[in-house]
């Protein structure tokens, strides 16, 4: 008869036994997943690839500037006075004759009144000379008066009018002083930039505010000189501007007929085609003048993969994923696409979005495009409704 101890040795090595054959074939059949998981063919539609074609290719200066308004204008005073009031802020639109600024025309409203009543007072003293002008005149021709008395007359109206002409003049000069305390838009546009407030004092030539017509935008750019004898009249122009993710299009509407003499630059003046454009002036924008255009091979810049200098894409060809080198051009502006120099032909097709997963040699199956749960609710109601 056996022992107890021994019994429970016996058994002790029986479990033992029993749990490392059921890790084994555990571990067997994990091994046998992850090795048919490797061998699953990777499954794509259509979607996912991008075919390598001949596009054309604009060609021409590049040109670099701002976006500002053809209407603008800086409003300054005119005299100097005390800013009472500023009706309009930044941003705010304004119609053609609206008041913008109010300054302080208590002295200057003083001024034309002393001017209308000096030129009351040279319009009586004229009336009075010329009436006793013509009272001598009468005399002499009767010979009760003498020459000198009429020529004396004759000088004291002659000055007399010209007091009244000055004191008219100081009159209409005061009338536009007090004109100019009243700072009004020139254009129906908006307010770009307040520069006082209530309290200010505005001297002559100091900025008040500033308005432009939003919808008078045009690109102010710069081009190389050694560039410029591409450029004429008329070119279309496409662009993109800081902040707005679309691209714009313009054409040339002026070349500058001198360079800057510092940076030896040309100003050329871009107009939009269409009323796409933007409301903000000041804005970057970097485009080129499409002077001309060739048929060259592009490929999305969401198919690239970057490895320094170097540049790769995922080719599927056969049935296989295959890594190839790219050789890479310059960059389309207007769609963001890139030359291909070398790597690919016309007609290959690449992955549009590779993931960091993917192996070279990898089997690839073509599937349909998988329908959108809203389109496949349609598509079976309609079929029962059949």
């Amino acid at each position: 008869m056996l022992r107890p101890s021994l019994i429970v040795l016996i058994l002790s090595l029986s479990l033992a036994a029993c749990n490392k054959a059921e890790k084994d074939g555990k571990s067997a059949g994990a091994e046998q997943k992850t090795g048919a998981s490797a061998e699953r063919p990777l499954q794509i539609t259509p979607e996912d690839l991008v075919i390598i074609q001949s596009n054309a290719l604009a060609s021409g200066p590049v040109i670099t500037g701002s976006i500002q308004p053809e209407r603008r204008a800086d409003l300054r005073a005119e005299v100097s006075a005390i800013v009472l009031q500023v009706l309009k802020d930044n941003g705010e639109a304004v119609k053609r004759g609206d008041l913008l600024v109010r300054l302080d025309d208590t002295s200057i409203r003083d001024m034309m009144t002393s001017a209308e009543e000096a030129a009351r007072a040279s319009a009586q003293s004229f009336d009075q000379a010329e009436r006793q002008l013509q009272r001598l005149k009468t005399l002499r021709a009767s010979g009760m008066t003498s020459t000198q008395q009429l020529e004396d007359a004759e000088i004291r109206r002659n000055n007399a009018q010209s007091d009244l002409v000055a004191a008219k003049a100081r009159t209409v000069q005061a009338r536009q002083q007090l004109h100019r305390t009243e700072v009004r838009a020139p254009f129906d546009g908006i307010v770009s930039e307040r520069k006082v407030s209530a309290g200010d004092t505005a001297q002559i030539g100091k900025e008040l505010v500033k308005v432009i017509d939003p919808d008078s935008m045009r690109l102010q750019g710069l081009v190389s000189a050694d560039k410029i004898n591409n450029v004429k009249l008329g070119q279309p122009v496409s662009f993109h501007i800081n902040g707005y993710e679309q691209e714009f299009i313009g054409k040339v509407k002026r070349v500058d007929p001198a360079a800057n003499p510092t940076t030896r630059q040309v100003e050329v003046l871009v107009d939009f085609v269409d009323n796409n454009q933007p409301r903000v002036s000041g804005l970057y924008a970097e485009g080129r003048i499409e002077a001309g255009s060739t048929s060259v091979l592009m490929i999305k810049n969401s198919a690239l993969i970057r490895d320094g200098d170097k540049a790769y894409a995922w080719r599927v060809k056969d049935g296989l994923l295959k890594k190839v080198s790219l050789v890479i051009g310059e960059r389309d502006p207007r769609r963001g696409d890139y030359v291909v120099r070398s790597g690919v032909a016309d007609g290959d097709k690449i992955i549009r979005n590779p993931l960091s997963t993917l192996k070279d040699g990898q089997k690839v199956n073509l599937t349909a495009a998988v329908q959108p749960p809203a389109l496949l609710t349609a598509v079976s109601a309609s079929a029962a409704g059949e």
